[in-house]
């Protein structure tokens, strides 16, 4: 994971906490709890490993320790550790997969990843808005 950007503040969700709804946020969030819902944010996301996810994930870069389930697009990197436990969807430009990692979905990396977007979504992405997800 980057560093902070100066004066950047990292929001943790402690392992006690279960939320579901919708998180815009800029800087950095660490989620060791329950979330369900969805995550915004031009800044880093890491989910730790005890925790468990479920949604739909649009951030600039994401660390993955614990149990996902949902799509995740990154305006820059996916990184999946050796206790990672990924079932959805990924699209970024850069992805790291530990040995021991389970992935189980589709998987589109590449520079031009966020290509397959309309210019509009590719946008809000890039600047940390929330995109409509279509089904």
């Amino acid at each position: 994971m980057p560093p902070l950007p100066p004066g950047g503040s990292e929001t943790v969700l402690g392992s006690d906490v279960t939320f579901k709804g919708e998180v815009i946020y800029e800087s950095a969030m660490r989620i060791e709890g329950k979330f369900d819902g969805k995550i915004t944010s031009k800044g880093r996301l890491a989910i730790g490993k005890g925790a468990h996810v479920s949604g739909e994930v649009s951030v600039g870069n994401v660390s993955i320790e614990g149990g996902f389930k949902g799509n995740v697009v990154s305006s820059e990197k996916v990184e999946l550790a050796n206790t990672a436990q990924m079932q959805g969807d990924i699209r970024a430009p850069k992805l790291v997969v530990a040995e021991g990692a389970t992935l189980v979905g589709n998987v589109v990396i590449s520079p031009d990843a966020l290509k397959g977007q309309g210019a509009a979504e590719r946008e809000q992405i890039l600047s940390g808005q929330s995109p409509q997800v279509r089904r």
